[in-house]
């Protein structure tokens, strides 16, 4: 199964950094800085790639806090299935970019547009703000709309 990486970035004012996938995979939904880990990279490395590619936010590795798993399965695309480590970035405070594959902005919390983002997320995002540990499985279709899920934690 492949193996992803999800980050989510705070800033010290209380609000989150969602990107607006421009192109490909999720396109025009909000979501964390998303992406495979290549063979030759820790998940750790790898989330630390992906979030600067999407977003030009660098931050040392030892910044990455993780206590979340996800499990994501795709009926008739097997090839789509994925295990996904979430990581949390605190007390971000530099400048964030748009690149050619996001539109990052920040939100505050109680205005997370729930409505343009995955529907797995309005199930898991909000344990996650209250600093609860997560995993969780979820089965999907091809449009994206979830069939079953199971909290594992």
């Amino acid at each position: 199964m492949r193996q992803s990486t999800l980050i989510l970035v705070f800033n010290s004012q209380n609000q989150i950094l969602l990107n607006m996938k421009k192109r490909g995979f999720w396109e025009w939904k909000y979501n964390g800085a998303w992406g495979k880990i290549e063979w030759w990279e820790t998940i750790l490395a790898g989330a630390r790639r992906e979030l600067e590619e999407e977003t030009w936010v660098k931050v040392w590795e030892e910044k990455f806090e993780n206590r979340w798993l996800f499990h994501y399965f795709f009926e008739n695309r097997p090839d789509w299935d994925q295990d996904v480590t979430l990581f949390v970035v605190k007390d971000y405070s530099w400048e964030i970019f748009e690149t050619e594959e996001m539109r990052p902005e920040w939100f505050k919390i109680d205005k997370i547009p729930y409505d343009k983002m995955w529907e797995d997320d309005s199930i898991w995002l909000p344990r996650i703000l209250n600093c609860e540990t997560v995993e969780y499985s979820f089965r999907f279709n091809e449009d994206g709309k979830i069939l079953s899920y199971n909290a594992i934690k």
